[in-house]
């Protein structure tokens, strides 16, 4: 009886609490005097329609946001990536010829699937209709130009004067301000960067953003201008225009391949949220690869930091959860999330823990009550809006000997190079040095690291630039004194900065050879400082030794403290075994601060058990790919 007192008192807090969270949520929203002021919350189409969704998809899935979760505080309804293609034939997502521009080279919608965009209006109707049902509108975009808008070589178009740009006496075209060498290394047909040094680059951009406001727009998720595929000149000079505009539109960076701390300290203040994994689905492999980049940007003071018009937030990417597609399909929704229970449970608990953007990814209109149970939790929404102090926790054990985190003692196998990019301003990025073989032929290596192991360094050769006599490419001039790497076993395969795909969160960068090509991906510049710059992202090359095979489970924890003073305490089993997880009560107040912790009391959330410390340690068993979330009031 008491049990079941204990736990209605703390339903009716967290009601109470939610009550709260809308209200104040409301207020600041309708305020305007912050962006972004708690991690943004919605509904995505990727991960439920790949790129192939209709107007009427579309609006049915904001109907059921509005009707189902903007009371738990789900605001966005974001239409992902080529809304302006026509799902016809060959088309895929990287075919070319298949878009619909207008005269001045932008992107609009499909008319085939957008019908109210018919007659120049754009997305204007769809925002009103997503307006009128109380949410708000995003969308998603790509870097600078498409390939057709530079093969068609429209004007461009200067907003402020409503005409064709104009300067040095004649009217500019997107082959003017093209960069074919910056094409999105994964997309290669589909986008490439604009030189923003030009007054015509810089109005081609501020005449896409004009437009997306004159749409109606709350957010845009910008896609490959950031990790491996950084464009921090066109990052800065959008949020340049979107800060100037006379309606707010939060600012979204995808996807977050290799991304760091010190790399995202570069956009931060910039943006409202940016993804800091690869593309996340719904494979174990993939919420598990989370738990150490979230606890890097935790340690870095990266949570809710200062961003554009208010704060930015580390994003996670969506939650994989209920009916799905694949990546990169032509087709719909048509299988039931691959995650257990278990596994949802793990990843929604980190992700609020961690207060990242929430947006799930399945057919919202065909939710089932398990994960709308889950995505709607009032403990974990609490936590993410309104939760303080949130880091990993790293003071346990487990009953089967695992440690934090890392697991069993490894056995060591034979490993692999590991090529990734980090900001040049790191230590970690000096490494390499140059070595003559004859006088025909320089080696590069990376040695750092290599002193007390037995793996031979990973070298190139280095292959000077051969620019082309035929003056197409105004930037050559850029690429002087700069070079290829060859793979030292295939003299005509280069070595590429980006992978040539999307990747997952799960998978890390190999280092991938291609055939040489006129392509800043795959141009390198060697600094005396030991730095090798990439042309493509301004990014520098690392090089890490990967042992195979070695396990990668564990346990892991985090903390928080909430609003009242209560203790947030979550244990992750990592592992492919059921174990009990212990912590010390003490241990608690080494993390937080200003508390002396002698005892705890509480409720575990997915069991509904009453914790009561025992002997001065809280504990739990925990499935496996499972966990555990206390709510604890300590003394």
């Amino acid at each position: 009886m008491m049990k079941c007192f204990s736990v209605s008192l703390a339903s009716l807090w967290v009601l109470l609490a939610l009550f709260s969270l809308s209200v104040s949520s409301q207020n600041i929203s309708e305020s305007g005097l912050q962006q972004a002021s708690l991690p943004p919350r919605g509904w995505n189409s990727y991960d439920s329609f790949c790129w192939t969704i209709s107007e009427d998809e579309f609006l049915q899935s904001a109907e059921m946001v509005s009707q189902r979760l903007k009371a738990h505080g789900y605001q966005f309804v974001v239409v992902d990536y080529l809304w302006y293609r026509k799902k016809v034939k060959g088309a895929y997502p990287d075919s070319l010829g298949f878009d619909v521009i207008d005269e001045w080279g932008r992107m609009i919608p499909d008319p085939g699937r957008w019908p109210s965009s018919i007659g120049g209006k754009g997305f204007s109707e769809v925002a009103n209709k997503v307006h009128s049902l109380g949410l708000k509108f995003g969308i998603h975009v790509m870097r600078g130009i498409s390939t057709q808008a530079v093969n068609a070589n429209t004007p461009i178009l200067d907003i402020t004067k409503g005409g064709a740009y104009q300067e040095s006496g004649r009217v500019w075209h997107a082959k003017d301000i093209a960069m074919p060498e910056r094409a999105c290394a994964w997309m290669p047909h589909g986008f490439m960067s604009v030189n923003t040094k030009l007054g015509a680059g810089r109005a081609f951009l501020k005449s896409l953003y004009e437009q997306y406001a004159a749409w109606g727009v709350d957010l845009v998720k910008h896609d490959c201008v950031f990790g491996d595929d950084l464009d921090l000149n066109e990052i800065s000079y959008v949020s340049e225009v979107l800060s100037v505009l006379n309606r707010p539109i939060v600012y979204s960076l995808s996807p977050g391949t290799s991304v760091t701390p010190a790399m995202a300290k570069d956009v931060s203040g910039l943006v409202n949220m940016y993804r800091i994994t690869g593309d996340d689905w719904d494979k174990w492999e993939d919420v598990k690869a989370h738990f150490d980049v979230t606890r890097d940007f935790s340690t870095a003071n990266m949570i809710g930091g200062k961003g554009l018009k208010g704060n930015s937030w580390p994003d996670l990417d969506m939650l994989p959860f209920g009916w799905l597609t694949d990546p990169g399909s032509n087709e719909g929704p048509h299988r039931f999330s691959k995650l257990t229970l278990e596994e949802k449970r793990t990843q929604m608990t980190l992700w609020s823990l961690a207060k990242s953007p929430l947006m799930y990814g399945g057919d919202v209109r065909r939710i089932d009550p398990t994960t709308y149970e889950l995505i709607t939790n009032p403990t974990l929404l609490e936590i993410n809006y309104f939760s303080s102090n949130n880091m990993e926790f790293p003071y346990i054990t487990s009953s089967i000997n695992l440690k934090h985190p890392g697991g069993k003692e490894r056995r060591l196998k034979k490993g692999i190079h590991s090529l990734g990019l980090t900001s040049c301003s790191e230590s970690k990025a000096r490494g390499w040095s140059i070595e003559s073989l004859n006088q025909d032929l320089e080696r590069i290596c990376w040695k750092k690291g290599l002193e007390n192991k037995h793996q031979a360094p990973f070298c190139v050769h280095k292959r000077e630039l051969q620019f082309r006599l035929d003056g197409v490419s105004m930037y050559q001039e850029d690429y002087r004194g700069k070079h290829q790497l060859v793979a030292t076993d295939r003299m005509k395969f280069c070595l590429d900065a980006s992978p040539r795909r999307k990747v997952t969160s799960k998978e890390f960068k190999r280092g991938t050879f291609s055939p040489c090509r006129w392509d800043s991906n795959q141009i390198w510049e060697l600094n005396s400082n030991g730095t090798m710059v990439n042309s493509y992202s301004g990014l520098c090359a690392t090089v890490e030794y990967i042992e195979a095979n070695v396990n990668s489970g564990g346990i892991r924890s985090w903390i928080a403290t909430g609003r009242t003073g209560e203790i947030y305490l979550a244990f992750f089993n990592l592992s492919e075994q059921k174990t009990e997880i212990y912590a010390k009560t003490s241990y608690l107040a080494k993390v937080l601060p200003d508390k002396s912790i002698t005892s705890c009391k509480g409720e575990e959330v997915w069991s509904g058990t009453d914790v009561i410390t025992t002997q001065g340690t809280i504990s739990m068993n925990v499935e496996i790919h499972g966990c555990a979330l206390f709510v604890l009031n300590c003394n």
